[in-house]
Parts: C-alpha cells; sequence; structure tokens
C-alpha cells in the first residue's frame, strides 16, 4: 500500500483498526492513514460537511480558530492577498482576514470549486481543520507550495496524532471524513521536504514560510 503523503509502499504497516475502519501508519513519514478502499464516497463526504453550523457570527467559532489567525497575522504584511484552503459551508476565517485589511481568495471543492484561484500566487494560505480530510495529500500539498509567494507563509491547524494507545481512545479519528492524521514528526518531515523551519504553535497549529 502507497503512502498518500511520501509516496512509498515500504512498511505501511496496519497501525490500528476499529469496527469502522483500518488505520495504517507509514514508517517514512509518520503519515497515519485509512486505506483507499475505505475512503468515503463523494456523496457522504459532502452530506457529513453539509451538517457543519460554522457562521462569522458565531464568536465561540471565531476564538477557537483564532489559534491560527494570530499568529499568522502577526507575520504577514499589511495588505496580503491569502487563499482560504478547503473554506467550508460557512467561511469564517477568511472574513477575520479581510477584517484585518487582507484580500482573501476562497477554494473548496464542494463550495467553493473555483480553480482559476490556483492561477495566481499568494501571501498567505490557510487550511485550518483541512489536511485531515485529503484524500492524496502529495498533490494537494504540492499545490498549495506552488501557490506561495517567496517569503508567503502556509498556516495548518489539525489535530496531531499521537502513539497507539493514545489514538485508539482518540475521537478524532471517528470523524467518517478524516482520513489522514499528520504526526509531528509528519510535520517535521514536510519542513525537511522543503527545506525550511516549522512553527509549531500549541498543539494544533504549525506554519511553515516559503524562502
Amino acid at each position: 500500500m502507497r503512502c498518500p503523503l511520501c509516496k512509498t509502499m515500504e512498511s505501511n504497516a496496519l497501525f490500528y483498526s476499529d469496527k469502522h475502519r483500518e488505520y495504517h501508519r507509514c514508517s517514512i513519514c509518520d503519515l497515519t492513514f485509512v486505506p483507499p478502499s475505505q475512503l468515503p464516497e463523494r456523496e457522504a463526504e459532502k452530506a457529513e460537511y453539509d451538517k457543519h453550523q460554522n457562521s462569522p457570527d458565531d464568536q465561540g467559532y471565531r476564538k477557537f480558530l483564532s489559534r491560527l489567525f494570530i499568529p499568522l497575522q502577526t507575520r504577514i504584511h499589511a495588505n496580503s492577498h491569502g487563499l482560504d484552503f478547503g473554506s467550508g459551508p460557512g467561511p469564517t476565517l477568511s472574513v477575520m482576514f479581510e477584517e484585518a485589511g487582507h484580500e482573501m481568495s476562497l477554494f473548496d471543492p464542494f463550495y467553493a470549486p473555483d480553480t482559476r484561484k490556483f492561477t495566481r500566487k499568494y501571501d498567505f494560505i490557510t487550511a485550518s481543520e483541512v489536511v485531515e480530510h485529503l484524500h492524496n495529500p502529495a498533490k494537494d500539498f504540492a499545490l498549495l507550495w506552488s501557490l506561495l509567494k517567496t517569503g508567503g507563509w502556509l498556516g495548518i491547524m489539525t489535530k496531531l496524532a499521537l502513539d497507539k494507545a493514545a489514538f485508539s481512545g482518540w475521537h478524532y479519528k471517528n470523524d467518517p471524513t478524516h482520513v489522514c492524521f499528520f504526526s509531528g514528526k509528519t510535520m517535521e518531515w514536510l519542513a525537511e521536504k522543503w527545506q525550511v523551519k516549522r512553527v509549531l504553535i500549541g498543539n494544533d497549529v504549525i506554519l511553515y514560510r516559503k524562502i
């Protein structure tokens, strides 16, 4: 089985399984992933996303997103242009950056599927609670990195996978649309691939600056 991030076929052993599906962990990049045969169908995936009730009017949701917004906002120049990748049915992070004076573009394969957004480069890109949903993270990360200007920032927010004991009781894995689980080692693997340093903020925000 080929790892969907680093594409190696070496030692992608079964890491954990439950009554719903299997989870394999790559020995090279440390990604934990669901096998291709157990990925959700597109219709079922969208049905789960349609349940989300996120809104810019929800102050609790804004507070949650501020974990990514604040550290990224302090690192970008005034009047920057950003891309909110995987903006979802109720874009909110983009609104927060617009309120701070930045221009924002949105892309979401279900709710804002305009691939013309991929024809320019950006000062920063956000992927908040997105990467765990990716069926082909190698392709998507290559795209995002190519869309960043030199000096630009990629900001990711996702819960990081731990050891098997923690994973077995982890609620995050139970969402049927969560199919890729990144560990701290995985995030370091990405930094090495891009030849940059990662900036870890708290337990779930990772920033990369393109040089």
